[in-house]
């Protein structure tokens, strides 16, 4: 794992309870739950999502902006931060 990646452990534990949480949701659409309870789930997995979202983007700028920035990459690295928002934020 990069040094620039502090996070990384955080996001990769998120993301399996993210899992977990999708893999209920599926059983609960099998076993006919009401919609509104499946809404209801689908709306806390988005939520998580953006979450790990924000904390990639946090690893992103705390590692690796301002490691690009401090080798003198400072161009390159504000247009790869520019079409990775424009990626996630549609």
């Amino acid at each position: 794992m990069s040094t620039h990646h502090r996070h990384r452990q955080s996001v990769v534990n998120r993301l399996a309870r993210i899992e977990g949480h999708v893999r209920s949701l599926k059983d609960m659409a099998a076993s006919d739950r009401e919609c509104g309870e499946l809404l209801i789930q689908i709306a806390a997995i988005r939520s998580a999502l953006d979450n790990v979202g924000k904390l990639i983007l946090k690893d992103h700028l705390e590692g690796c902006v301002v490691a690009a920035v401090e080798s003198g990459d400072k161009d390159k690295v504000l247009a790869d931060l520019e079409e990775a928002l424009n990626k996630y934020i549609r």
